[in-house]
């Protein structure tokens, strides 16, 4: 191709190939537009597309031995400027596995792209509940780190644990008044979970309870020894208890912040931006507020942002504005991520517009990944603040004793411990994929029945077709034979899912670019359909040779991909089940 472009004096360095749609064969295709084009430019003139034509039917020519298409391809064309080249269906088929079968775990990872984005998830608030409401945060935000990765982005997993506020008072002055000299029992979790309820229901039936409220935050803010004393203690509580639920997920951070420690730094930046101008102070009578409207010339988009209290105590935003400057300062990051529920969407658009009106360049690389609630059922909305909140140890209680009524059924045989571990991994890939497999921007109505089926799109189901895979290879003695320079015919099935498993990595490279494992969640399911068509249809250990070892193969490389997929979720694949 290039020495093509070299004969005829065009200054063509490089060569854009794109895969043609997929129709029973692979190819791929290039134009020829834009070195006709050229040569038009250079003096010649001529029809462009005309030209377009003959350049591709020349290349073409040329690379036709003997009139037949190279090594590896069965068909070499030129149609209307473009120039179309279809791989040998064997040979290509026989190139997709043996590469799944060499990078094993590694298949589908991009180069790397350079590029450090930091993705801020899970977030909880200690003295609260980790609901599934919450789940469905560190869920998605554990995915997308995961594709980020795949994609060849380097990632900074980060934590950002509100661990003080008026919800924090709250509890501490509940805890103070009716509690006072208690200790939690074992589930201590629980306990403290049970005393925020408490605490916001105190609040707002007791007239007398906002202002003794206020004179506690007063306290925190000169750092009293008992309730600084207080709170360090029962902070641990809760940062033990998530500890717990992220090693249950299985979901790692690189960098934990807290509110705690940009609370006074947050107060000294509400200070400077009084002083540029950029926020107005209203105290004592009002707040201090960013009138973002006014300033960005705009009407009723961004409103006003409040940045401190009349009395001089801290927001969310006091906070979350210097901390976004922390964490530029800190890792150079070419993108920040924040995973925020989407009835934060204007909050989070007033943050960034501020960071913008305040000169940092930074703020255009922000971007907010917004995701729904999720209901019980009845479409009940999950609140700590009334109590109607499924706590995470209880739902994966629960779904770990549906799972093993079902594993129980279908493989008896099962040690009782094997059948415990397979059911925690369906259970957990059941909750995952129910979060996952919906758009985040779509609310999740929670449903034992969707969450654990082997007949739908549900976890359970690609998990099965990893097991069926691994039942196949594990009769043939886990021996994947070697690959055979023969060709034979391949079925419709077999070729529908070598297609899907050659898509693997632009699979990856197009979640990673739309923040949306859905699309990863999508395809292990379609993935998961295509083997179980070839595993009803196409006989593996009784098929004759080179069948057969073609199958196996196929076999392995369909069980890699699949769990390579559903590791992106962040969801294990059972060898038995």
């Amino acid at each position: 191709m290039l020495s093509y472009f070299k004969k005829n004096n065009l200054p063509i360095e490089t060569v854009q190939w794109n895969w043609i749609p997929f129709s029973g064969h692979w190819g791929i295709s290039t134009s020829f537009f834009q070195a006709a084009a050229l040569e038009a430019r250079s003096g010649k003139g001529g029809n462009v597309g005309a030209r377009a034509n003959e350049m591709a039917a020349e290349v073409a020519a040329e690379l036709k031995q003997n009139g037949q298409p190279p090594a590896g391809f069965e068909r070499v064309e030129a149609v209307k400027g473009y120039l179309n080249l279809y791989f040998s269906t064997f040979s290509f088929a026989s190139r997709v596995v043996g590469t799944v079968l060499t990078d094993g775990k590694q298949y589908g990872i991009n180069q790397k792209v350079n590029q450090r984005v930091m993705v801020e998830f899970s977030q909880p608030n200690t003295h609260k509940a980790f609901h599934v409401g919450h789940l469905r945060n560190v869920i998605l935000g554990n995915a997308v780190c995961n594709i980020l990765t795949s994609a060849g982005y380097d990632v900074v997993r980060a934590n950002y644990i509100g661990d003080i506020g008026l919800h924090v008072i709250k509890w501490l002055w509940n805890y103070l008044t009716y509690h006072k000299g208690e200790q939690p029992g074992e589930d201590r979790y629980r306990w403290m979970t049970d005393l925020y309820t408490e605490a916001d229901r105190r609040y707002n039936d007791d007239p007398e309870a906002e202002p003794q409220v206020r004179a506690l935050f007063a306290r925190w803010d000169a750092r009293d020894p008992e309730l600084v004393n207080l709170w360090e203690q029962t902070r641990q509580w809760s940062l033990e208890g998530f500890a717990q639920i992220y090693k249950t997920l299985n979901v790692p951070f690189d960098h934990y912040y807290y509110e705690s420690e940009v609370e006074e730094s947050g107060k000294e930046f509400v200070e400077r931006m009084i002083k540029m101008g950029i926020a107005r102070d209203e105290r004592p009578d009002g707040a201090v507020i960013v009138p973002l409207d006014d300033l960005a010339g705009t009407k009723e988009k961004y409103r006003v942002l409040v940045v401190l209290r009349s009395d001089g105590t801290s927001l969310y935003s006091t906070k979350d504005l210097p901390l976004a400057v922390k964490k530029f300062e800190m890792f150079h990051l070419d993108r920040s991520v924040y995973v925020i529920d989407v009835r934060q969407s204007l909050y989070m658009q007033q943050i960034y517009k501020t960071l913008d009106l305040m000169g940092y360049d930074f703020a255009k690389k922000c971007y907010h990944l917004a995701y729904e609630i999720v209901n019980l059922p009845g479409n009940v909305t999950m609140s700590s603040r009334d109590g109607t909140v499924v706590l995470l140890e209880d739902l994966i209680n629960e779904a770990t004793a549906r799972a093993l009524k079902i594993v129980e059924e279908k493989n008896p045989d099962l040690s009782l411990e094997d059948k415990q571990a397979v059911a925690r991994m369906v259970a957990l890939g059941g909750i995952k994929y129910s979060m996952l497999s919906r758009d985040n921007t779509k609310i999740v109505t929670f449903d034992w029945e969707t969450a654990l089926t082997f007949e739908g799109q549900a976890a359970p189901y690609i998990q099965y077709a990893f097991v069926r895979a691994n039942s196949i290879l594990r009769k043939a003695n886990q021996q994947i034979p070697d690959e055979k320079p023969v060709e034979f015919e391949l079925s419709p099935q077999e070729i529908q899912l070598i297609d899907l498993i050659s898509r693997f990595s632009h699979e990856i490279a197009r979640a990673a670019a739309e923040y949306k494992p859905m699309l990863i969640a999508n395809y292990s399911f379609t993935l998961a359909q295509a083997f179980n068509d070839f595993y009803n249809t196409c006989p593996v250990l009784s098929a004759e040779e080179p069948a057969r070892s073609f199958r196996l193969r196929l076999t392995a490389a369909a069980r890699q991909v699949i769990s390579n997929s559903l590791a992106l979720l962040g969801i294990d694949s059972p060898e038995v089940m």
